[in-house]
Formats: structure tokens, sequence, C-alpha cells
């Protein structure tokens, strides 16, 4: 899926989220709800400056298996929050009638874990194939006299 197919999916998650569910706005605020494991998801904006300040966001969000999507601009997150400003990265925590857009998120999201996972089992098997055989004997060799 394009990332701006997933970016547009996020942001009618959050506007969705803010009127029937719950939202945290800002880095600060999006970063303690994933850290208290409260999170469905997070959107950061790729326009922050300095860097810095959502860098940790993705890494926390990876850990807490939440799905993290990067928004173009400040502003785009900001309107879907429903707030006059810009905001660097936004958290849903109650997702409200947004359960489905989130769903479809998640699918989306990992479908492509799935393909890039299938695409490095057969990379290895290539690899594996490639091998001299009497590398291949050699390992059998080991395996035989460690076990």
């Amino acid at each position: 899926m394009a990332d701006k197919e997933l970016a547009d999916k996020a942001l009618e998650a959050i506007e969705i989220a803010k009127t029937t569910g719950k939202i945290k706005k800002g880095a600060n605020e999006a970063t303690k709800a994933l850290e208290r494991g409260n999170a469905k998801l997070v959107a950061i904006a790729k326009d922050v400056s300095p860097p810095e300040i959502t860098m940790h966001i993705p890494i926390i969000a990876k850990e807490k298996s939440v799905p993290c999507i990067e928004i173009e601009t400040k502003e785009e997150l900001g309107v879907a929050a429903g707030i006059k400003v810009g905001t660097s990265a936004i958290a849903i925590v109650a997702e409200g009638t947004a359960k489905k857009v989130l769903a479809e998120i998640n699918k989306k999201i990992g479908g492509e874990k799935e393909e890039k996972a299938e695409e490095k089992e057969e990379k290895k098997e290539e690899k594996e194939e490639e091998k001299p055989k009497k590398e291949k004997k050699a390992e059998e060799k080991k395996k035989e006299k460690g076990e």
C-alpha cells in the first residue's frame, strides 16, 4: 500500500476517533500513551524540526506493536485532530467508531510485514542453495557432533 494511502487512512481514523473516541495530541502525550500501552495508533509529522522531537516515537511504537504512520505535515495532523495549529504527533487512545479503519490499517501494515518476511525467507533459501556441497556436509557433521 502506498504511504499516501496509509497516511490518508490514519488521518481518517484520527478524525473519527476525535469525536467518538479519545486522542492525545503532541509528542509528549503520544509518547506517554505509547509507554503506558494505551495507544492504538500513532501518527507523526515528517516536517518536525528538529527531528529529535519525534525520533523516539517509531521505536517505542515498534516495541509495543503499535502502528506508527508518518504524515507529511504538522498542519495536516492538526486539522485531523481538530486544532487550529499543527501538531508533531497524535496517538489514538480510544478508537470509538474508528475500529474498522484501524483494522484496515493493521491489516495493510501486517500484510507488508508478512511480504517482507517471505522475501527474507526466500533470500535465505537462495543462499543455502548457493553454498557448495562440501560446506553443507561440514555443517551436517557439526550438527551431528553437537547433538
